[in-house]
């Protein structure tokens, strides 16, 4: 059945928390609050449905978000712009299944247009070689380690190049075409440099 990826909805968000909560080592758990910080502030927020059911979703924000993450800060420390993906689901029974692969298709089909990377990071405890596997395949590298203040969590840094920006910048600048392909950022009130909303 097709993958059908589309900004969450307020109401899905406890459905969001029990799918984060349940994804085991791999994912740091979240409280209510903390989603709901994302839900407010977060440039991305986008959930996979498959058969009608909720099978994933991704976070991601801007390189100038106010965002208290020690991996975010790492990124932040040695890269100047840059779109970071805080965390990514799927939902166990439909992993293999191509949901990881729509998620971040969707997010750099965005972030491809405004930033010149993406950035993320895997945990590296555990048996996370087809969870490192997968990001190779789909075009990261790993670029430093950081060890998590307060876990002792270390996670592989991973950045990849987006290889249309300088072309996308260099042509269109500040101002995308109004198309309707073209994703707009969550809320209005952004501030960052390469958060065009296509209109005059």
């Amino acid at each position: 059945m097709s993958i059908v990826v589309r900004d969450v909805r307020e109401h899905e968000l406890d459905s969001v928390l029990a799918l984060n909560n349940a994804a085991g080592p791999t994912i740091l758990p979240l409280d209510a609050a903390r989603l709901r910080h994302f839900f407010d502030h977060a440039e991305c927020f986008r959930v996979a449905e498959r058969d009608g059911t909720l099978a994933g979703f991704l976070i991601g924000m801007a390189s100038t978000a106010q965002h208290d993450s020690s991996n975010f800060r790492w990124f932040l420390e040695r890269y100047p712009d840059f779109f970071y993906i805080d965390r990514i689901v799927v939902a166990s029974r439909r992993r293999g299944g191509g949901v990881g692969r729509a998620l971040y298709a969707d997010a750099q089909s965005y972030s491809e247009l405004r930033y010149p990377q993406m950035a993320c990071e895997v945990f590296l405890e555990g048996a996370n070689d087809p969870v490192l596997l997968f990001h190779g395949s789909f075009g990261f590298r790993e670029v430093g380690q950081h060890v998590m203040p307060g876990t002792g969590i270390r996670a592989a840094m991973l950045m990849k190049t987006l290889c249309s920006y300088p072309w996308v910048r260099e042509t269109y600048g500040d101002e995308l075409p109004d198309a309707p392909w073209i994703m707009r950022p969550r809320q209005a009130p952004l501030t960052a440099r390469h958060r065009p909303t296509g209109t005059a």
